[in-house]
C-alpha cells in the first residue's frame, strides 16, 4: 500500500506562472540525435488539501508546439501526428501521489490525440519564496517518458538500415513555477 505524498505548500489553490514555467521535450531523430521543443501556451494548477495532499489539473494547447523549424513544426500539427485541427489540447489531471525519496511521484490520467491513458511523473519540490510583490511562489521539476504510439501516433518513417525517423519515446520535462492564488 502506498501513502499520498504531501506537499510542503499551503493549503489553497496555486496556480502555473507560465512566464516563469516551461514544457520541454525531446524524441530521437533519425536513431541518431534529438529534436528538442517545447510547448508555449498551456495553464494549470495545484490545489492543496488541508492535510497537503495535492491535486493538479493542466492544459496543454497543441497547436503552441515548436522545435524552432517551421516546416517540421507543420508537419507535427498535422494529421500525420497531432491533428491539432481535431485534437487541440492535450490535459492532465492527477489521481495520486506516493513519496519517493526526496520527492514523490505524480500519477494521473493524461489525455492526448483523443487517447487517455494513466502516468506518472518524477516530481522534485525546490522549495517555496515569498515573491517579488506578488505573493508566494513554489517550484517545481518534473519527468516522464511517454510513447507516442500509446496516444494513437503510430506513423512510422522506417530508415532503408533500420530503425525509423522519428523515435517512439517522447521525454518531457516540465519546470513549473507556482504562484499562490489569493
Amino acid at each position: 500500500m502506498t501513502t499520498a505524498a504531501k506537499t510542503q505548500l499551503a493549503a489553497g489553490t496555486w496556480g502555473i506562472d507560465t512566464a516563469h514555467s516551461s514544457i520541454d521535450f525531446s524524441v530521437r531523430h533519425l536513431m541518431v540525435s534529438k529534436v528538442k521543443g517545447k510547448f508555449a501556451d498551456f495553464t494549470g494548477a495545484v490545489t492543496v488539501a488541508e492535510d497537503g495532499t495535492p491535486s493538479v489539473t493542466a492544459e496543454v494547447k497543441v497547436d503552441s508546439i515548436t522545435t524552432n523549424n517551421e516546416q517540421r513544426d507543420g508537419h507535427i500539427k498535422s494529421a500525420d501526428f497531432f491533428d491539432v485541427e481535431k485534437f487541440p489540447t492535450a490535459t492532465f489531471v492527477s489521481t495520486g501521489s506516493t513519496e519517493k525519496g526526496d520527492g514523490f511521484v505524480l500519477e494521473g490520467d493524461f489525455t492526448l490525440h483523443g487517447v487517455t491513458k494513466p502516468v506518472s511523473l518524477d516530481v522534485e519540490f525546490n522549495g517555496v519564496n515569498p515573491g517579488m510583490g506578488r505573493g508566494e511562489v513554489a517550484g517545481f521539476e518534473a519527468t516522464t517518458t511517454l510513447n507516442r504510439k500509446d496516444f494513437g501516433i503510430d506513423i512510422d518513417m522506417p530508415l532503408e538500415t533500420g530503425g525509423s525517423v522519428v523515435g517512439d519515446k517522447i521525454n518531457l520535462s516540465f519546470d513549473i513555477e507556482l504562484l499562490r492564488q489569493a
